[in-house]
């Protein structure tokens, strides 16, 4: 059986993670001459705006050797604003090295980065960087790691230390210890590679990228620290990542957890909804080209390997082929909400459509940008991450599809929910032939619980399937509430209505539904409602009353702070609207000593005069006699515009 590593390199940005990559293709004989992130010539940046910026945008796969292993290396972005990119990545690994700079020592994002590993209960070890630098301190980086991550770290480089924290976790080895006999290096050794492999100890190395000092290690440690995929002959893989190919098309990176895939082969993918039925619509596509993670042509891959497969056309990242893996913390989790969104407008406006067309290509290489284009007003909204996002995405498609493009400033994201109990009703009964009567009754829910829908209506008045399809034209009624934004924290229970046997056309429930349910969010208000962060603050003790100080200008709450060595960790919530260019002026105030780390919190209850609202995208279901003849296309852009 073929041996195999899948790993990753994860790092706070400027930590020295490509640098570590392109250290460990030369050493292992992938490339001749190892490229340099600041010169734009890493083997790792692929893209044109990475090489110019100097920065990981998109996370790479590389494939090389080390003896008779075959080794598949994924280099992760750094930067916050990519951080989906590498969650994403995480679809695929089995193993980690997380690097860290003897400098900074944990920064904010690598605290974020490990307790997402944490999480996914990810065997990794640490690589202390940039031992050559001023003011490098390794023993104070492990400090920093013991201390701010996991008590489950060991320096590699002190025997005593591995022999205890060895012989602490093995109680055979700990009594022969205590009893003074001796134990071999070599039974320590192997005990701390199957820890390791465990994700029960963490291996700590340490060197200099940039001098190649540490990188055999590395390469030992690979091997030895992180585990080889588990096999199994059942078909079972997952969708990571995508990529364009002027010839190819669009081809996806595809782990494979286990069984076979080769060329020709035939996959089944959904399309969507039946709204006649209610149920899944599938095609099949077939495989036409299957290329190693370096480009190579293969013809097929195997459990446990990494590759790209062309022919299957717009399958989604995290689909999941055959059988779900068996270890279920590789799959999707939540995924970062963009929070922020922008109107793309094309320098020159004859351009919308090969803009669209563009945008929808990178949406399908990137799950977390959303495109939208609304064909009644001929515009194109974004949701994005963050700015730096949107600098990357200008210049993408500049360089990529030679499209001009400007950006709105952006704007905040905001939901909204019914205000109080409230009854909505329709009778969609003119013009004939039609016939579809609802009464819902929608109140509002715990906040962060979505949109539940139950119905108590017997199938002798609304037949099953038409109250299936009530509830697949939900996300339709509810994509654009009386505020504009979509409509969340609702339970929705379909109380009433009928069907005819006639005049029922098979479509009338799913135009009726959205009229209904807005006549019960008119009737009910509608509350807006805005996002909302949790903020880690990491400042020197000097800036804290500062920062307290503005964490309540900026209508935040401070949860609690603590002393933490030289310095103090605070944690706030705080609307995305007042604080999306804190990060600046904080290290502006801190001369570069303080940080923050921020993750989605929750959505609450805003001010309507603090907050915004947004003008409909298609005609409304409350203007009865245009909305039923654009849902009967009489009226270009018809009501499907989500």
């Amino acid at each position: 059986m073929k041996k195999i590593r899948n790993i990753g390199i994860f790092a706070h940005v400027d930590a020295g993670k490509t640098s570590l990559s392109e250290q460990i293709l030369l050493k292992a004989g992938a490339i001749r001459n190892k490229g340099s992130v600041d010169s734009g010539t890493a083997h790792t940046d692929t893209l044109p705006v990475e090489r110019r910026r100097g920065i990981s945008v998109k996370s790479t796969c590389v494939n090389f050797n080390l003896g008779d292993t075959a080794i598949n290396l994924i280099d992760t972005p750094g930067h916050v604003d990519f951080s989906a990119e590498v969650e994403r990545s995480f679809w695929a690994l089995d193993g980690a090295i997380l690097v860290i700079s003897a400098v900074e020592g944990v920064e904010p994002q690598t605290e974020v980065l490990f307790e997402a590993m944490k999480e996914q209960n990810l065997p990794l070890f640490f690589f202390i960087n940039k031992l050559d630098r001023d003011g490098a301190d390794l023993n104070k980086t492990y400090e920093d790691i013991k201390n701010k991550l996991t008590k489950n770290a060991v320096l590699i480089s002190d025997f005593d230390l591995v022999t205890d924290a060895v012989c602490e976790r093995n109680d055979e080895l700990m009594e022969l210890y205590l009893m003074g006999e001796e134990i071999s290096e070599e039974t320590i050794n192997k005990e701390l590679f199957d820890l390791s492999k465990k994700a029960e100890l963490h291996p700590v190395l340490a060197g200099s990228a940039l001098k190649g000092e540490g990188i055999e290690e590395v390469l030992e440690g690979i091997i030895n620290y992180l585990p080889e995929p588990s096999n199994s002959e059942e078909l079972s893989a997952v969708v990571f990542a995508a990529k364009e190919d002027k010839t190819l098309g669009r081809g996806v990176y595809i782990r494979m957890f286990g069984g076979l895939l080769s060329n020709r082969a035939a996959i089944t993918l959904p399309v969507g909804i039946d709204p006649l039925t209610g149920e899944e619509k599938t095609v099949q596509s077939k495989i036409t080209q299957i290329h190693s993670a370096n480009g190579a042509v293969t013809g097929s891959i195997a459990s446990g390997e990494i590759g790209v497969v062309y022919g299957l056309g717009n399958i989604k990242i995290g689909h999941v082929i055959g059988s779900e893996p068996e270890n279920k913390n590789i799959l999707p989790g939540k995924l970062r909400t963009p929070l922020i969104t922008v109107q793309a407008i094309p320098e020159n406006k004859d351009e919308m459509q090969n803009l669209r067309k563009a945008c929808e290509i990178l949406s399908g290489e990137d799950p977390l940008l959303s495109v939208q284009y609304v064909s009644t007003l001929n515009e194109l909204h974004l949701k994005v991450m963050g700015t730096i996002q949107l600098e990357i995405l200008e210049e993408l498609l500049l360089t990529r599809f030679n499209l001009k493009v400007k950006f709105t400033p952006p704007a905040i994201i905001y939901k909204e929910t019914i205000s109080e109990k409230a009854t909505g009703f329709v009778a969609y009964t003119m013009p004939k032939p039609c016939w579809a009567v609802l009464k819902f009754e929608i109140e509002p829910a715990e906040r962060g619980s979505g949109v539940t829908f139950s119905s108590v209506v017997p199938v002798k008045d609304i037949m099953a399937r038409y109250q299936h399809q009530v509830e697949q034209a939900l996300p339709l009624a509810l994509s654009q509430g009386r505020l504009g934004w979509q409509v969340t924290d609702v339970k929705i229970t379909l109380v009433g209505g009928g069907h005819h046997l006639i005049h029922t056309h098979p479509l009338d429930f799913i135009v009726a539904t959205p009229m209904g349910i807005q006549d019960g969010l008119l009737r009910g208000g509608s509350t807006l409602l805005e996002p909302i962060l949790r903020i880690k603050f990491i400042l020197p003790s000097e800036c804290v009353g500062r920062v307290m100080s503005d964490v309540v200008s900026m209508r935040g709450e401070v949860l609690d702070s603590f002393a933490d060595g030289d310095r103090v960790i605070l944690n706030a919530l705080v609307p995305v609207k007042t604080s999306l260019d804190y990060s600046t002026a904080l290290a502006s105030f801190t001369s570069g000593r303080g940080a923050m780390s921020v993750k989605l919190d929750s959505y609450k209850e805003c001010p309507l005069e603090l907050g915004a609202t947004v003008k409909r995208r298609n005609v409304d279901p409350l203007d009865t006699s245009k909305y039923i003849l654009a849902a009967r296309s009489a009226l270009e852009g018809g009501i499907f515009d989500l």
